[in-house]
């Protein structure tokens, strides 16, 4: 049976969606072809009909996770304080820390990212890049812009870490008070 164009384009969305979501929570470097396939409905051989790497997926998925992450924490176009501490509000919530798929992906998947190939690590660079150029406009400061970014994605892979939910929510909330000192 053949199947339109269209049919291959949503098979490589749906694969590309489950695969986030699997990246996020487990790793992906822990994931097999034959999984991430399954998780779809379909044949381990089915995958390089669609990527020709498992490399080449990971580099597809970094684009896709990394450009929603720009538009959720406001690197498309320039906002106000207001905006970007209520964007901080979110980011550094216990929701965000229990949801890693449906997150940021740099703490999600920066590690990983990091042990990439330089393509992979280039686009990484290309779009927080842009998001700190966003944030830097609304906040007068390349260097407060690269800390707090830092400050929000260490809190949250710290707080990732432990088992507590009272002590991560410590972090959280401290991490949110001291970024909210920064910008009086």
């Amino acid at each position: 049976m053949r199947y339109s164009a269209g049919h291959k384009q949503e098979t490589r969305e749906r694969l590309l969606q489950s695969s986030a979501g699997q990246a996020k929570n487990e790793g992906f470097s822990t994931v097999g072809v034959d999984a991430l396939m399954k998780a779809i409905g379909l044949s381990g051989g089915a995958f390089y009909s669609h990527f020709a790497s498992k490399d080449e997926l990971f580099g597809s998925i970094v684009e896709r996770e990394l450009k929603q992450s720009l538009e959720r924490l406001g690197g498309h176009g320039q906002h106000d304080q207001e905006k970007l501490q209520r964007c901080l509000q979110q980011y550094l919530s216990m929701a965000h820390l229990q949801q890693p798929a449906a997150g940021c992906a740099i703490p999600a998947l920066g590690a990983e990212i990091s042990r990439g190939g330089v393509e992979v690590r280039q686009q990484s660079e290309n779009l927080i890049c842009r998001l700190h150029q966003a944030w830097a406009q609304t906040l007068g400061s390349e260097s407060l812009a690269w800390s707090i970014l830092s400050q929000c994605v260490g809190a949250l892979v710290v707080a990732r870490m432990l088992v507590s939910p009272d002590i991560q929510q410590q972090i959280l909330a401290s991490s949110h008070e001291q970024i909210l000192k920064q910008l009086q």
